[in-house]
């Protein structure tokens, strides 16, 4: 196991949603994997912008799909959120919050006071996902940030992987704010490095990987905190995203799921890869070759990075599909 990618790395952070399960069902393999981490000495840190449960909630969840975890290794976007509120406001201010009662005792906890209704005395606003989220809470948070509030919205992901699909996630919320106020949030959770650099020092780790499904969020967060990455595609990544991606949104690695950290990291990294040629021909890029699907897939992605060309030819896309 010494060349596998879980091997080269001295803590494992992994996302939730999509990436290790869809909401109720959990993505085949993941136990095994986070498993076979615990087995090799490697942390593992499981980070969440996803701020509608507590982490005793998130480690009562894991554990039920079959991988034990400890509070300690659970940080969410709304730990982060509450971060930022405390380090700007005094201790006992009042601060409305739009989200899950997990938030409000985030809050709490912090020697702030959550309330639910507007009033002058509202210092700030933290919004964060709840499937309870109401246009009054909305309205509330609208009237607070009009009158000058501080405004920390937990994580602007637009959408949220279920078992049933993607669903609106409290990015979208955070957008009708917007739209309502002309304000722009202060965001805690990824694509912010905040979330990913405080459960590395929580590990220990000085030169950790990045696992997750989303480039607007994981891998962001993960470009911004410095820290190599690994791509799944099991949640919201789809080949043309990766193809596309703008250098802030790039991957270190690419794989189907999340079990490819126990194969070889040289294996898995996006660059030209053996048994494809891709090049760049009438401003599209095609392939010539036989292999693995993924293999073209990260092949692609790095002559695409490499020459601003995007346009999948006939041949490329015969391939790829």
């Amino acid at each position: 196991m010494s060349d596998a990618l879980l091997a080269a790395y001295d803590a494992v952070l992994f996302d939730l949603d999509g990436t290790v399960y869809h909401g109720s069902r959990v993505i085949p393999g993941a136990p095994e994997t986070v498993r076979a981490a615990r087995e090799h000495g490697t942390p593992v840190r499981f980070v969440t912008n996803n701020a509608s449960k507590a982490p005793d909630e998130v480690v009562a969840h894991l554990t039920g799909l079959g991988m034990p975890a400890g509070t300690d290794e659970v940080h969410t976007s709304a730990q982060a959120g509450v971060q930022l509120l405390a380090e700007r406001l005094e201790q006992g201010a009042e601060v409305l919050v739009v989200g899950t009662r997990a938030l409000a005792d985030e809050v709490a906890g912090a020697g702030l006071k959550p309330v639910r209704k507007n009033a002058g005395s509202v210092k700030a606003v933290v919004q964060g996902h709840s499937p309870d989220n109401t246009w009054a809470a909305l309205a509330e948070a609208c009237l607070a940030i009009r009158a000058g509030a501080l405004w920390v919205a937990c994580n602007v992901d637009a959408t949220l992987p279920s078992e049933r699909g993607l669903l609106p996630g409290n990015g979208s919320m955070v957008a009708a704010l917007r739209t309502a106020t002309d304000v722009e949030p202060l965001v805690a959770g990824k694509p912010q490095p905040l979330l990913f650099e405080t459960a590395a020092k929580s590990a220990g780790a000085e030169h950790p990987l990045v696992v997750g499904d989303r480039l607007d969020t994981d891998i962001a967060g993960a470009v911004a905190a410095g820290i190599d990455s690994l791509v799944v595609l099991t949640g919201v990544a789809t080949p043309k995203q990766l193809i596309e991606a703008i250098p802030a949104e790039r991957a270190t690695y690419l794989a189907k799921d999340l079990t490819a950290l126990e194969g070889k990291a040289e294996d898995l990294k996006i660059g030209p890869r053996p048994g494809w040629t891709v090049t760049v021909e009438h401003k599209t890029l095609e392939a010539t070759g036989d292999g693995d699907a993924l293999d073209l897939l990260r092949a692609l992605c790095h002559t695409a990075w490499e020459t601003g060309v995007t346009e999948l030819g006939e041949r490329a896309q015969a391939k790829l599909a």
